[in-house]
């Protein structure tokens, strides 16, 4: 698996946005992905030092729609801790 398609995409919501005063950046991972290939996918593509990752599996929330029921997708994410100091600058400005 290549570096590219490991990372799906970053997440913005609230409280990812306060998790990056902790120096720490959330992204929607692969589900075959590992920590180690998450860690070196991020420390490749963005040329930072990765001191830690977190990986959770997101199950897909029921809904309705025209009466009938189903889910949403589920997903992996990953919460990866930088290095004191280190940003990415994607994310900067957003």
């Amino acid at each position: 698996m290549m570096y590219q398609d490991i990372l799906i995409k970053p997440v913005s919501s609230e409280k990812a946005n306060n998790l990056r005063e902790q120096d720490k950046y959330v992204f929607v991972v692969h589900p075959d992905a590992t920590k180690t290939q998450i860690k070196e996918a991020v420390r490749k593509l963005f040329n930072v030092k990765v001191v830690s990752c977190t990986t959770m599996n997101v199950s897909g929330k029921e809904k309705r729609l025209r009466g009938r029921p189903g889910f949403t997708a589920s997903y992996k994410k990953a919460i990866v801790r930088l290095a004191k100091g280190e940003t990415i600058k994607v994310f900067e400005g957003v």
